[in-house]
């Protein structure tokens, strides 16, 4: 039997990594393993139904597996056209029905993080560590909350560079404080543009970040933190779903 006969043999039985690497070795088991019958093989063993018809789905058996045979690797994103520098935000907060908190931030100040005071927790100071992105905001002068109000926020967000504005919290509560990590948390689900109708469900979280002064029912805020955890966790993914918002 000639060796070229051997490999026909041998080549339907193989597996398509090992299959791709016959085809490595030499010209002439390269021009016999791409013979797409061995490739038309391996996408029966995967995709029967792929097989049924008289001709690939694609232009070759080989071309079909190559391109389906594993999930491909997290693609980088492209460059995101928004830019924190063409960003300022609107925050808004208040206790029962008194405003205590009234600011337009740019977007510069947000990414440049917040150097904890003296008396933080650990559990915060690892939260605000973590790699993941984050828009910090030091709150100066600090402010105080009975735990017994009803606290809310609103935040808008405004692009300078085209006069339009976006939604990201719409009056959310303040309903669960956390006092082992001394946080306090708000969130209300994005609205995004209807050019982007299959995206949904993505949160934006607000936090009020406080101080254990051994006061039960005061909360001493010395900092604000947004994020977008359920789906972006590095800038430019925080600035490619902020460009998907429904800007007006």
């Amino acid at each position: 039997m000639r060796w070229e006969e051997i490999l026909k043999v041998i080549f339907p039985l193989l597996e398509g990594v090992d299959l791709a690497s016959c085809m490595a070795v030499c010209k002439q088991w390269r021009d016999i393993a791409r013979d797409d019958f061995f490739w038309k093989c391996l996408c029966a063993k995967k995709w029967p139904s792929t097989c049924k018809n008289p001709d690939p789905p694609t232009n070759t058996y080989y071309k079909l597996y190559q391109n389906f045979y594993k999930r491909p690797n997290n693609r980088r994103l492209l460059p995101p056209r928004l830019s924190f520098d063409d960003l300022e935000f609107f925050i808004d907060i208040w206790s029962e029905d008194r405003l205590i908190f009234s600011e337009v931030v740019a977007g510069q100040v947000l990414q440049s993080g917040m150097k904890p005071p003296p008396g933080t927790s650990n559990v915060i100071n690892y939260h605000l560590e973590a790699p993941e992105f984050k828009m910090t905001l030091p709150v100066q002068p600090r402010f105080s909350i009975p735990i017994s109000h009803t606290v809310s926020v609103s935040v808008l967000v405004g692009r300078k560079d085209s006069n339009k504005v976006a939604r990201i919290v719409n009056k959310s509560v303040f309903d669960y404080i956390d006092r082992t990590s001394y946080r306090t948390l708000a969130f209300d689900y994005l609205d995004f543009s209807p050019l982007y109708p299959f995206v949904s469900g993505i949160r934006a979280w607000i936090s009020l970040l406080f101080l254990d002064d051994g006061n039960d029912g005061i909360i001493d805020v010395f900092g604000i933190v947004m994020d977008f955890c359920d789906a972006a966790n590095t800038k430019d993914e925080v600035l490619w779903l902020l460009d998907l918002l429904d800007w007006k």
